[in-house]
C-alpha cells in the first residue's frame, strides 16, 4: 500500500509537468499562409512503374491472398476446437508474414 501512494504522488506531481508541455505544443500558431500540397501521385503511386500485365498480375495475386485470408477467418469462426483454432490463426498469421515480405523485396528491388 505504501508503494501505491508514492506511485499515486508521483502521478499528481508530474500531471502538471505533462499538460503544460501539452499546453505549449498546442499553443503554436498556424501557418500564415496554406503550404502548398505535393502533387498527388507524381510518381505513379505503388504500381506507377509497372506495365499493364504486371498491375494485373499484381491485382490477381493480391485478390487471391485476400480470398485465402477470408477462406482462414471463416475457418477459424467454424472450427470448435480451441486447438485447431489456434494452428488455423497461425496458419493466417504465416500468410500474412509471407504476403508482406514478398511486398517489401518486391519494394526493394
Amino acid at each position: 500500500m505504501k508503494h501505491f501512494h508514492k506511485s499515486i504522488a508521483l502521478a499528481l506531481l508530474l500531471l502538471p509537468l505533462s499538460m503544460t508541455s501539452f499546453a505549449a505544443d498546442t499553443a503554436t500558431p498556424a501557418p500564415t499562409e496554406p503550404q502548398k500540397a505535393a502533387e498527388p501521385m507524381k510518381h505513379g503511386g505503388m504500381m506507377g512503374d509497372m506495365t499493364e500485365e504486371q498491375q494485373e498480375q499484381h491485382l490477381k495475386a493480391m485478390q487471391e491472398h485476400t480470398l485465402q485470408m477470408h477462406d482462414l477467418s471463416n475457418q477459424i469462426l467454424a472450427e470448435k476446437d480451441p486447438a485447431k483454432q489456434e494452428q488455423l490463426k497461425k496458419q493466417q498469421r504465416d500468410l500474412i508474414i509471407e504476403t508482406a515480405v514478398k511486398l517489401l523485396c518486391r519494394c526493394y528491388l
